[in-house]
């Protein structure tokens, strides 16, 4: 058994040692244990997760290079490795979104005052939250604009404009893009003033097809959270407070985050005729007769980065996904001034490559203890380590992230075992998670009840009768526990009574405080 110490350069000498004396053992899974002074020399820059979730989270978005903060209060600069993430997730979902017939377009960011103010719960709804534009130079506007806060209404009126038979529906479109609203507290990815995401706008003929799209979209989300960033989620709908400005009926994707709170990672709202009656959405059906379309919406957000470092982070920092991962093999030579090591390197780049993994070479003058925590600290996957001594054996050593653990692998033998070991690391991220939630998950019956359970850092799924009066009491009386959603699986059974109120029940509610 082997034990890597973790130190600084000054001491990096002695990791060398440590190191080298480890590739003569072959075959043996070596876990890491780090001693406890060393481990706080490499945490010292990063909070504790438990004792300080806030700053351990601002830690790790900053130490890590995701993000920064931007020179206007609320907003972020997505660094190269951060954007390089989002693009991963976007890129991914966005194939999705396109087996599922959206096309992508893009719509000006400027809307005009008046198509805001259309539909009266959508100006409600946003008003607080908007950036006007009245003048340019020191000319007014004749109609003042708002900056992008969502776009239901300019593709709502060009679609108004383009549409004329029911033969071109259902009419699906998505654009990725910024939006602006001008939040009050904000943290990078969670809640910002400014951020990207993708926003899917579809039409239909009829409020059926239109209600299984948006239930449609929202299992889409489920698959995609579970099967590319290894976090699972619950599904349901948003109560009437909590529904999207505008909507009939909302539906929420809701994660549970280290801390045992939850964040809500998109949403799919059906949209009924509000935004088709409002803008003139109409359509000639088969008997030239004129008739509003319904319209569903759907979308999530750079928030999707904030979930990944929350769900999955630990002390030493980031843990990603393989699937989306910037980097998914990270190889650091050791002793690379060495004959044949930065060679060896190299072809195991190359062979990785084939196989369409990203990789790539820490070739840094730095000493590889250094480089080792460095790389841990974002988060990559798997790390392949090879020196000296490992290229006489014809093996290196293979580290993967999710469980700090060590094996050493023949070289001939790498191809096939990283391929293996990625997906492993994919679903025993997904598995972990799972039982997190699982078993921070509890159905009560009281109020007392559940005041205890979200205040032990839980879920609590309680019965609730869908009153908003009974939901602000809930919020005020608890410091911000809110309704998430209703579960399609949790049904109501004769006798269950409201959490709050003691009146009939009429849905089984998730409850927690939520960033």
């Amino acid at each position: 058994m082997k034990t890597t110490i973790i130190v600084d350069k000054k001491n990096d000498k002695k990791n060398t040692k440590d190191e080298s004396k480890s590739n003569s053992k072959t075959n043996k899974k070596t876990v890491l244990k780090d001693k406890k002074n060393t481990e706080k020399k490499f945490v010292a820059d990063i909070a504790s997760l438990l004792e300080n979730t806030p700053k351990w989270y601002t830690d790790t978005v900053l130490k890590t290079e995701l993000c920064d903060y931007g020179p206007v209060k609320g907003t972020m600069v997505i660094r190269p490795y951060g954007f390089a993430l989002w693009e991963n997730i976007r890129n991914s979902l966005d194939k999705i979104l396109k087996s599922r017939d959206y096309q992508n377009s893009y719509f000006p960011m400027l809307i005009p005052s008046s198509f805001i103010e259309k539909e009266k719960e959508h100006v409600a709804g946003f008003a607080p939250e908007l950036a006007t534009v009245t003048h340019v130079g020191t000319e007014p506007l004749a109609e003042k604009l708002y900056v992008r806060p969502t776009s239901e209404t300019i593709i709502g009126n060009m679609i108004a404009k383009w549409l004329q038979s029911y033969k071109e529906l259902p009419m699906k479109l998505n654009q990725w893009c910024n939006v602006i609203r001008w939040e009050k507290t904000t943290r990078p990815f969670l809640r910002t003033s400014e951020f990207l995401w993708h926003e899917g706008h579809a039409v239909f003929p009829d409020s059926k097809s239109a209600k299984k799209n948006a239930l449609d979209d929202l299992y889409m989300y489920e698959k995609f959270f579970r099967e590319y960033l290894a976090i699972p989620v619950i599904i349901g709908q948003k109560s009437e407070k909590e529904k999207f400005a505008g909507a009939e009926i909302t539906y929420g994707v809701e994660a549970m985050m280290k801390d045992g709170k939850s964040l809500q990672l998109g949403t799919s709202h059906y949209l009924g005729q509000k935004f088709s009656k409002a803008f003139e959405i109409k359509f000639q059906d088969d008997k030239k007769t004129a008739r509003y379309a319904y319209t569903t919406s759907v979308g999530t957000s750079t928030r999707m980065i904030a979930a990944i470092v929350m769900t999955h982070g630990d002390d030493r920092g980031l843990v990603l996904p393989p699937r989306v991962a910037p980097i998914q093999v990270i190889i650091v030579p050791v002793a690379q001034h060495k004959p044949g090591v930065l060679n060896t390197a190299n072809n195991i780049k190359r062979t990785l490559l084939n196989l369409h993994y990203r990789v790539d070479i820490d070739e840094s003058e730095n000493m590889p203890g250094w480089k080792f925590n460095q790389w841990e600290m974002k988060g990559v996957p798997v790390r392949i380590e090879v020196g000296p001594r490992d290229i006489e054996n014809n093996e290196c050593q293979v580290f993967r992230r999710d469980l700090l653990t060590k094996e050493t692998v023949k070289l001939n033998q790498i191809e096939q075992y990283v391929t293996n070991l990625l997906e492993k690391i994919q679903l025993t991220m997904l598995r972990k998670a799972t039982e997190v939630r699982d078993q921070r998950t509890e159905e009560v019956k009281t109020f007392t009840e559940l005041c205890k359970s979200v205040n032990a850092g839980n879920f609590v799924l309680a019965p609730w009768c869908n009153c908003t009066a009974c939901e602000e009491a809930i919020k005020n009386e608890t410091n911000g526990v809110s309704t998430r959603v209703a579960p399609f699986e949790a049904k109501v059974v004769k006798g269950d009574v409201c959490v709050k109120c003691g009146k009939p029940a009429k849905v089984k509610t998730i409850f927690a405080k939520a960033y």
